[in-house]
């Protein structure tokens, strides 16, 4: 007998009102708060609701807002990843790279990992267990580097300094010449728990006088500060999709110079899903593909990305980023404020914030966020508590920037301490209108 199929009508029907208040209650029971009011948005402990289509300003370091273009991107049909479409796609990403990374010689390969995935293939493809790295340590990110390249026995070689310092070259000069056995120079370009961009042009300098190679994390800086791979002389430099990109969260890109690659040949250590000589076999057929399936909504995302990015140019966009970090930095200080960290005009991705006397910082940024659905960056590891972050890079307006410091002044005024309406706002302006 065959069977028939019958059509069927699925009713979508709102939660009734019992089911709705089993919700509210658990919801307060597991928090420890009361909700008020219950609308198709989010909810907010005691201070109401936001509504979905009024989201939360991100200005946190990453990852960054997502254009329409990009979702859009996103959203499209899946492109196959053994075929001509993707192969086209992987081409003009890796041209567009190749330029944000400013080289000719380096090769590109396109990893499906965050950013951190792609500093521990740099580990993985350069050394051997028992190879001998200098980390010089000045914020959390750094200590990453240095945790990795312990994960896979290498001798680590600390040069620690205080959180918030921009390294002296000297000294890393000086370290190197004390340890001749040092095979690579493990650097983080924007330091993003301090809110400080590192010399490393200087530091690649004095690193390849050494005979080290030069490896270093870009996740936060390539594309809104200046980097240039060749005339800096990098061997290896690591970046990622969600942040001055505004791409989602997912892949992972690494420039290799011919020295390390050079080094990945005879590396000991064990790889296989980020092993670069497959990255490169794959990207070498006629139709490039990665090795193993990647994300391939979030790499048509990068694809969107990358061609906004140079819409107007890379020194537009290089441009708009230190416009954005000025008018907070400004704006802070308007606020009688103090930054955090030394060289703080040279990093156009984020700034650290001391908080005021008596404020934690931690509520400083919950207090933001459920007042004004503003996203900002408690502080990590010793500053946490101390310090608060404001992240201006990617897809952020110069609006976005003028809700976030009215946001901030609210804030410290609602938690007692004293400021001038308007004066972070007023500052902010003035130097967006100097600009036009």
């Amino acid at each position: 007998m065959k069977r028939r199929n019958k059509k069927r009508s699925i009713a979508i029907r709102e939660p009734s009102p019992d089911y709705t208040e089993v919700v509210r209650r658990a919801v307060a029971e597991s928090s420890g708060t009361r909700l008020l009011g219950w609308s198709n948005g989010v909810a907010r402990p005691d201070r109401g609701v936001i509504p979905v289509d009024r989201p939360e300003i991100i200005l946190a370091p990453g990852p960054t807002p997502i254009p329409p273009e990009v979702l859009l991107a996103q959203g499209s049909p899946l492109v196959y990843h053994r075929g001509p479409g993707f192969g086209a796609l992987m081409r003009d990403v890796t041209a567009r790279l190749r330029a944000l990374y400013r080289t000719e010689r380096a090769r590109i390969l396109v990893l499906t990992s965050s950013g951190t995935g792609g500093l521990e293939s740099a580990i993985q493809n350069c050394f051997s267990p028992g190879d001998e790295v200098l980390v010089p340590l000045a914020g959390f990110f750094s200590e990453r580097w240095a945790r990795l390249a312990d994960a896979f026995r290498l001798t680590v070689h600390p040069l620690e300094e205080e959180w918030g310092t921009r390294l002296d070259p000297a000294k890393v000069a000086d370290a190197l010449a004390r340890r001749p056995g040092v095979k690579g120079v493990l650097l983080t370009h924007s330091e993003t728990s301090t809110g400080v961009i590192q010399p490393v042009r200087e530091l690649a300098s004095v690193a390849r006088d050494a005979g080290a190679m030069v490896i270093v994390d870009v996740v936060s800086s390539l594309g809104a500060v200046p980097f240039a791979f060749d005339d800096w002389g990098i061997d290896v430099a690591v970046g990622g999709s969600q942040k001055a990109l505004s791409a989602s969260p997912g892949i992972s890109f690494v420039a290799v110079s011919e020295g390390a690659w050079g080094a990945a040949q005879g590396a000991g250590n064990p790889r296989f899903y980020f092993d670069w000589r497959e990255y490169q076999r794959s990207a070498e057929l006629p139709e490039p593909e990665n090795p193993w399936t990647p994300a391939i909504s979030v790499m048509q995302g990068l694809h969107a990305a990358l061609e906004l990015y140079f819409q107007d140019g890379m020194d537009a966009a290089l441009l708009r980023h230190q416009r954005l970090s000025r008018a907070v930095k400004d704006g802070v200080r308007a606020l009688g404020l103090d930054l955090f960290g030394q060289g703080l005009d040279d990093n156009w991705t984020v700034t650290a914030i001391r908080a005021p006397e008596g404020i934690s910082a931690d509520t400083i940024c919950h207090r933001i966020r459920s007042d004004f659905g503003c996203v900002l960056a408690p502080g990590q590891g010793p500053l946490k508590g101390k310090v608060f972050r404001i992240g201006h890079f990617g897809y952020v307006s110069e609006l976005d920037i003028i809700r976030g410091l009215a946001a901030l002044e609210m804030t410290l005024e609602r938690l007692d301490h004293p400021v001038k309406r308007g004066a972070s706002v007023a500052a902010a302006e003035q130097v967006f209108q100097e600009a036009r």
